[in-house]
């Protein structure tokens, strides 16, 4: 906790709070945390098992001292010294005492020293899960550093003049496109009335020269009079041809 809040103190000294605040740096920083209180708590199990291994020493000891006591009590009352042999119970049932509150500390040694096997075992546990947990927190600070890389390069591309250049294109394309087929429309239509207007007159024409021909042959009108017809109709038939002719190129050179 004073290691952090002085390393806290010292970025903001130096101006580089802003690096300490870093989410990468942040979960580093917990990792490393837990690495040392893991290591703590190693060397605090290893502490716990040494003192059930030494309580255990001691209870061996002092089981094999009981022992002993009692054995040379036994000799000493078969030798007849009795009083030898009180002295050496006596002993022996100090001994006895001390025995049951050492087995009494070995077993709580030897419970605390079980909680603490487990308790590292999960400790292990959970510093590999947040190591886990780490690495798919760092990932996704990866995406998210790509996505706002992405944003900011989507933000900075304006596409708006382009836009509007395309469409005023688009637009001058229509218009031209338009254009262009009512010119086509016109000249198709102007064609067409001046075609129509030279297959009437040579209808006309030969209506009337039919009619002629059919007036001679009547006796109504004499053979030169329809030949002379015939011939002024044909004429004026083949001027206005023309005429039309060359208006129509000329109105076609003008397009």
């Amino acid at each position: 906790m004073f290691r952090r809040f002085f390393r806290y103190l010292r970025a903001l000294i130096m101006g580089k709070l802003d690096e300490l605040e870093n989410p990468q740096v942040i979960i580093d920083e917990a990792i490393r945390e837990m690495k040392e209180t893991q290591i703590k708590n190693r060397e605090r199990a290893v502490q716990a098992i040494t003192q059930k291994n030494n309580l255990q020493g001691l209870v061996a000891q002092e089981e094999r001292e009981v022992r002993n006591l009692e054995s040379k009590a036994e000799l000493a009352l078969k030798q007849g010294n009795r009083e030898l042999a009180r002295s050496l119970l006596r002993q022996k049932a100090l001994h006895d005492r001390t025995l049951e509150q050492m087995r009494v500390s070995l077993k709580q040694a030897e419970e605390t020293a079980q909680a603490v096997k487990v308790a590292i075992q999960r400790d292990e546990e959970r510093v590999r899960q947040k190591h886990a947990e780490a690495l798919a927190l760092k990932t996704q600070m990866k995406q998210a550093e790509i996505q706002i890389t992405i944003n900011k390069a989507l933000d900075d591309f304006q596409m708006g003049n382009v836009n509007q250049s395309w469409d005023r294109a688009e637009e001058r394309i229509k218009t031209m496109q338009s254009e262009a087929a009512a010119r086509a429309e016109v000249a198709s239509t102007s064609m067409g009335s001046r075609i129509a207007a030279l297959e009437d007159q040579q209808a006309d024409a030969e209506s009337d020269r039919m009619l002629e021909e059919l007036e001679a042959k009547l006796g109504m009108r004499t053979s030169t009079e329809a030949a002379s017809v015939t011939t002024t109709a044909a004429a004026d038939s083949e001027d206005s041809v023309d005429k039309q002719l060359q208006e129509l190129e000329q109105r076609i050179q003008r397009q």
